[in-house]
């Protein structure tokens, strides 16, 4: 069996999947190639299932699927897997750190700190103790995010169509959300339904200045409504580690909007979650019949 190694994995990754047969991270051997490992850089297409006759199985280290044609791989007879446990806790961190560090003023704080400027009377902070976290999408990240808020002291209210119940937050229509939320957290994946969900006729039902975060997926905000919302305050921050594209191109709006705290899509680059999804990607090669 041949293993190609697309994208960034732990490094020591090579040497657990060496007893399963041939490991490669030259993307000139996807010709040869049995089972293609990939983050969310590489793109499994038309293009590249066609240069991989032999492929059988596909794992996402990670948990959406977007850049996968779950589709044509079902067509074409390659089994498409993800990692969706390895994950959660790293990019509920991520979220946390945004939802800690904005309200805070950290990182106006930080910067004014290193050009010589003491702005303490100036930098007024706000709790998360008793504001309300709303949360758009339940499911495995957004449950670690909901853990930590509840031990901020927020309520957690959160819109899912397809959970019935939560235990822990409590379940509500996406205009309540809106309505109620002080902050608003995405964990989507891409589909056609999240595109572009967060858009101006939603901004319109959130509370002035509301935070929003980001650790979903870019495209599912409109980038010029929200852009036009963070210049007239409607929308007080937003927090996000996620793009239209890595990396997002130069006129992206979003780029020189005011109050917006930009990470280069690293929520699930842990070193500890690197670990984690080589723990996942060895079991389901084991369960794997080439």
């Amino acid at each position: 069996m041949h293993i190609l190694i697309a994208d960034a994995f732990d490094a020591k990754l090579p040497e657990r999947l060496a007893p399963f047969g041939a490991v490669s991270s030259d993307l000139a051997t996807l010709g040869q190639a049995h089972v293609l490992l990939v983050r969310s850089k590489t793109k499994v297409d038309a293009d590249l299932v066609a240069k991989a006759p032999n492929l059988k199985l596909v794992i996402r280290g990670g948990v959406g699927m977007d850049n996968v044609d779950k589709k044509l791989c079902t067509e074409k007879g390659i089994k498409a897997v993800n990692t969706p446990r390895a994950s959660s806790v790293a990019v509920a961190e991520m979220a946390m750190a945004f939802m800690v560090a904005i309200p805070a003023r950290l990182i106006e704080a930080h910067t004014s700190m290193k050009d010589g400027k003491f702005l303490k009377s100036e930098l007024k902070r706000t709790e998360l103790f008793k504001k309300t976290l709303g949360l758009i999408g339940a499911g495995a990240i957004a449950s670690e995010v909901a853990k930590r808020a509840q031990a901020f002291g927020m309520e957690v209210i959160a819109f899912d169509p397809y959970l019935k119940e939560h235990a822990i937050a409590r379940l509500v229509s996406l205009d309540e959300l809106a309505a109620k939320a002080d902050v608003i957290s995405l964990h989507t994946p891409l589909t056609d339904e999240t595109r572009g969900m967060v858009n101006a006729a939603l901004i319109a039902k959130m509370k002035d200045g509301v935070i929003l975060i980001n650790t979903g997926r870019g495209k599912c905000v409109v980038e010029t409504e929200l852009a036009a919302a963070l210049q007239s305050g409607k929308v007080r921050a937003y927090g996000t580690d996620v793009w239209p594209s890595d990396p997002p191109p130069a006129d992206c709006p979003l780029l020189s909007a005011p109050n917006i705290f930009m990470a280069p899509h690293i929520g699930a680059s842990s070193k500890e979650n690197l670990g984690r999804i080589g723990d996942e990607v060895v079991l389901i090669l084991q369960d794997f019949k080439a």
